[in-house]
């Protein structure tokens, strides 16, 4: 209670027409987190301060919101665990800050108990895959958003699930947190350009047979083309074709938290496109967290 009226106080100087007691409220305020903004938003709609409050108070919102996420992401970023779909939770929350979290896990609970009462332990992993990409793309309809192909819509897992199409990111992520619920091997492979999905070969079934298999994969997914299943010849031709070299990090699942740069910088060149330099310089703020090259 002695917090909230504290709230209330401070809400009322927002449009004192001093700048340095502005800047101390707004100080103030920050210090509450997302606590505040109940209060801010009430005050936006019922106080009519006129234009310099309202945009003071809009502006405040922004910051705590954008506050929040960044301290969400930096504890994800030191979490052994680096659960992947909090992680693109978070990125979503960016841009749509009151979107309830249990709604997304819900929609993706539903695509994998449907997937599930169609697989079973004695099928082959292409067997499973198949059945996957029937249910996934046939039955729940996701596809690759190749109109609209930049849009930064396609980076959010909250939209994606919503528009059932989005980029090769966000659809490999989709899949590959719904197949490894589902105990399939399949993790995301962070090709230049372009992201896919690795099916590892768990029992090393597959060394046995071809001696060539340097990479532990049974066979490689593109989740963008409906699930097509190929092999890491088409990455050599795509490696050649973009005349880069044939690292391993091409042909192996990468971390979570690499997925989750790659988000980030995806967005940023949306973003970019748009026009929107103060979203971009946010991004960059967001990705610089991880500490490592971009």
């Amino acid at each position: 209670m002695k917090a909230n009226k504290s709230i209330v106080a401070l809400v009322s100087l927002i449009d004192d027409p001093d700048e340095n007691i502005f800047e101390h409220v707004r100080d103030q305020l920050m210090t509450h987190g997302s606590q505040a903004i109940p209060f801010l938003e009430s005050s936006w709609e019922n106080d009519d301060y006129g234009l310099v409050f309202q945009s003071r108070i809009e502006t405040l919102i922004h910051d705590i919101q954008f506050s929040v996420i960044k301290n969400d992401l930096k504890v994800w970023i030191d979490s052994p665990q680096k659960d992947l779909l909090e992680g693109t939770i978070i990125i979503s929350r960016y841009q749509y800050p009151n979107i309830e979290e249990q709604d997304i896990k819900d929609k993706v609970q539903e695509i994998r108990k449907a997937i599930w009462l169609e697989i079973n332990e004695g099928q082959t992993a292409l067997e499973k895959v198949r059945i996957f990409n029937k249910v996934f793309y046939g039955q729940f309809g996701f596809v690759g958003n190749s109109k609209d192909y930049n849009a930064p819509q396609n980076s959010y897992i909250y939209k994606v699930l919503e528009m059932r199409k989005g980029n090769p990111l966000t659809l490999c992520i989709l899949y590959s947190i719904i197949a490894q619920s589902l105990d399939m091997p399949v993790y995301g492979v962070n090709l230049p350009n372009h992201f896919v999905l690795t099916y590892l070969d768990h029992d090393n079934a597959f060394a046995l047979i071809n001696k060539q298999n340097k990479h532990g994969n049974l066979f490689y997914i593109n989740a963008f083309a409906k699930g097509g299943i190929f092999d890491d010849s088409e990455i050599d031709e795509f490696l050649k074709g973009l005349d880069k070299p044939k690292l391993r990090e091409y042909y192996e699942p990468c971390s979570n938290s690499a997925v989750i740069t790659r988000m980030l910088t995806n967005l940023i060149a949306s973003f970019q496109q748009t026009g929107s330099s103060e979203k971009v310089n946010e991004l960059i703020e967001l990705r610089d967290l991880f500490g490592f090259g971009n």
